[in-house]
């Protein structure tokens, strides 16, 4: 393979940020949520610590099978997070490294979607510095509360990159 080869090969890869968030959107294939499907991973040196989902808890109906409880009452979406049957995608990645004793200390969580408030909190006292998300969600006051303890946000845009098998 001549170089001017080896240099267009070098130039389709992925980003690492293209190359997590791309991990982190096949995470997210596997929520069972009805509305919005969300992945998340924490990377540290740009090594997988965790990822999670947003789904049901262990043990518990998934809502494809039961009925999406906000749809039934009607709750718009970026409110009352207490009604739903399942976890956030950054709050399931947060407790498989807590189950597995991985500490989250300086990482990154990669994010198909902006946090909420509520995972927010949560990211700030896991120690984690940074947040690389894909899109956006109506939540500014998350955005601040990253702002205000110094935690760096970042959007990125994703490309498509196409895998030849």
């Amino acid at each position: 393979m001549s170089s001017k080869q080896k240099k267009k090969n070098l130039d389709n890869r992925p980003t690492w940020d293209e190359y997590f968030l791309g991990i982190a959107r096949l995470v997210a294939e596997r929520s069972t949520c009805l509305r919005r499907k969300v992945g998340a991973l924490v990377v540290k040196d740009r090594r997988i610590l965790a990822t999670g989902y947003n789904g049901t808890p262990s043990g518990i109906k998934h809502c494809f099978d039961t009925g999406c409880l906000r749809d039934k009452l009607k709750v718009p979406s970026g409110e009352r997070h207490e009604l739903c049957r399942g976890l956030h995608a950054e709050q399931n990645v947060l407790l498989q490294a807590s189950l597995h004793g991985v500490s989250l200390k300086d990482s990154s969580l990669y994010v198909t979607n902006q946090p909420c408030l509520i995972c927010t909190k949560m990211i700030i006292n896991a120690g984690i510095k940074e947040v690389v998300m894909a899109d956006h969600y109506p939540d500014a006051i998350a955005l601040e509360f990253l702002k205000e303890a110094k935690i760096r946000v970042r959007k990125v845009k994703q490309h498509e990159h196409k895998i030849k098998l």
